[in-house]
């Protein structure tokens, strides 16, 4: 009785084990059926607008692929990086290692971008830069990994010297804040001014993200160069352009800037903003079909007018989709995942563009102007701009 009694409770212990081995993996593959997707972007403060505006068309992409991501449904997890970079690497961390996310979506600012960047390339987790333009990302510390979907810092300012110089504008002041995005957007102008033979009287900054601008223009008014070139984004560009306007130099001295001084921020600007001069690879007003769906799409679903931000957003999704379908949604088969990313032309609404072979795109720089709250191209300013790349060596 004993020995049949413990061979029948050895059995069912069996049965119940053999039970629950069939159970355990269809759960964990339950759980991992799904694409796991972090942003980790701005929701708060002077950059709030540019996260928000980033993670809808990123998402809008994955909708027009029935939400998702090479057949496998998708779940996202946010962070809000607050724009901070004391917090880059504990946010980036904790989406890698707690959410154990394939993919990570960020961020704008190039210093929180730095922290996410560290955590990239010692993880391994795929990165997909939807701003911040940090020139080491896809320069000296490139990694197979990272990709970027938006701009070098200098890319955008590159293509502003040749239409100051057309115009007349041979000597300029430089403003911008303190800060690696600010000082890599000076590069860019500097190298393309001064090739066409033109020459930067003051360069002038304050830190991140001040916005007291009186004193600077003030010292702008008694230099009086030809014109102002700058590089701001989000509520603190919207401020200058109001207090550039306040101080009565839009009516002497012409402004130019990287176009990310009036993305985004044209209502809050007003007026103060018409007449503004500025190079950037997107502009609402593009006159082509797809620019014209993508916008039309966009408003329909989220009840906002498109940005620049917007665009990198989606197009962020369009990469990731061409290279989520070369696997068949297996993000974790990495080199026919990056090849087919590398390879990618993605046909987006700011016109088509490709990868560097540091990963950062080669694209069109517009020519805008402001003219009633909006980005009127009325140029290309250059074409096919590609970030030197510098010390990258893809390992």
């Amino acid at each position: 009785m004993t020995t049949r009694r413990i061979l029948l409770t050895r059995s069912a212990a069996v049965i119940g084990a053999a039970s629950t081995g069939l159970l355990l993996p269809q759960l964990v593959r339950a759980q991992s059926d799904k694409v796991r997707v972090g942003f980790m972007l701005p929701y708060t403060g002077t950059f709030a607008q540019l996260g928000v505006a980033i993670e809808n068309g990123f998402r809008m992409a994955l909708n027009e692929q029935g939400g998702k991501l090479g057949g496998r449904e998708v779940e996202f997890f946010k962070v809000d990086d607050e724009s901070n970079p004391a917090k880059g690497i504990e946010n980036a961390t904790r989406l890698v290692q707690r959410d154990k996310v394939d993919v990570l979506v960020g961020t704008v600012h190039s210093g929180v971008q730095m922290g996410i960047h560290k955590v990239a390339r010692e993880s391994g987790v795929l990165n997909l830069i939807p701003n911040a333009g940090v020139h080491i990302a896809t320069r000296a510390q490139c990694a197979p990994n990272v990709f970027r979907t938006s701009f070098s810092n200098s890319q955008t300012t590159l293509a502003l010297g040749k239409a100051m110089v057309d115009r007349g504008h041979k000597k300029a002041v430089w403003i911008t804040w303190n800060y690696a995005a600010g000082d890599e957007a000076f590069e860019g102008f500097e190298q393309g001014y001064t090739a066409v033979g033109g020459t930067i009287v003051k360069k002038l900054g304050l830190p991140f993200p001040n916005v007291e601008f009186q004193a600077l223009l003030t010292e702008i008014a008694s230099i009086k160069p030809d014109a102002v070139a700058c590089f701001f984004a989000g509520g603190g560009a919207a401020k200058f352009l109001r207090d550039y306007h306040a101080a009565g130099l839009s009516k002497t001295i012409q402004l130019y800037g990287s176009g990310f001084l009036t993305e985004g921020v044209l209502e809050a600007a007003g007026d103060a903003a018409n007449g503004v001069l500025t190079t950037l690879h997107y502009s609402d007003s593009l006159d082509t079909p797809r620019n014209k769906k993508f916008r039309l799409d966009y408003a329909k679903t989220f009840k906002l007018q498109p940005d620049v931000y917007a665009v990198q957003g989606y197009d962020t999704g369009l990469l990731l989709i061409k290279g989520a379908n070369a696997v068949k949604g297996d993000l974790a088969n990495k080199q026919p995942l990056y090849a087919a990313m590398r390879g990618a032309v993605i046909d987006s609404p700011r016109g088509k563009w490709r990868l560097s072979p540091a990963h950062n795109p080669i694209q069109d720089m517009y020519l805008r102007k402001v003219e009633n709250k909006q980005n009127k191209v009325i140029g290309i300013a250059q074409k096919a701009v590609a970030d030197s790349g510098a010390g990258c060596r893809m390992g």
